[in-house]
């Protein structure tokens, strides 16, 4: 059940259903609950366990389909998500709160973070956690050229409380220390 992350979704952002996509859905339904009323023989737990599969496995079908159909909307929220992580920066909330997490942008956007995850995935390629890691990496870029603070103080300036994770996250996105960084530019 894990591998079918709508289950931890809200309501509504549940599928987005065609008529069509309803009647198949509502006929296993009706199945499994037949199957569930009637049980008549030794094969009744393989075929409710079948419809069930079966049931899932097109609620899965839907479901990344619902992405693909509704990639303009999926693009918005997309750019949303930069405009909030620019946001952010600009109003210095990184100090006080520190880097923004999926929750933060999950909920300006409207959506459960397993929603915007899933959505920023499929539209983007780049998971949330993603964005905001290369967000901190550009603003560290920039501060790691425009100023002579070090190390520490921009990790702490961008958030982060620890400043080994920021060298950690820094040479992982891009290859190079911080320091590396700013000796070779």
């Amino acid at each position: 059940m894990d591998s079918y992350n709508f289950f931890n979704y809200d309501v509504y952002e549940a599928l987005h259903l065609s008529q069509q996509e309803q009647n198949t859905l509502t006929q296993i339904i009706e199945l499994i609950k037949n199957e569930i009323i009637e049980r008549i023989d030794n094969h009744s737990q393989q075929v409710l366990v079948s419809n069930i599969e079966l049931l899932l496995n097109y609620s899965l079908r839907f479901y990344e389909r619902q992405f693909n159909t509704r990639s303009a909307t999926n693009h918005d929220v997309a750019a949303k998500v930069e405009v909030l992580l620019k946001d952010y920066y600009k109003k210095n909330v990184l100090l006080d709160e520190g880097p923004p997490t999926i929750q933060y942008l999950a909920d300006k956007c409207h959506l459960s973070s397993s929603y915007l995850s899933d959505l920023l995935s499929k539209s983007t390629g780049r998971s949330a956690k993603d964005h905001i890691n290369d967000f901190l990496i550009e603003k560290s870029k920039s501060l790691l050229l425009s100023s002579t603070d070090s190390i520490s103080g921009i990790a702490y300036s961008l958030g982060f409380n620890y400043p080994h994770y920021f060298g950690r996250l820094f040479k992982q996105k891009t290859g190079l220390t911080p320091q590396e960084y700013r000796q070779s530019n």
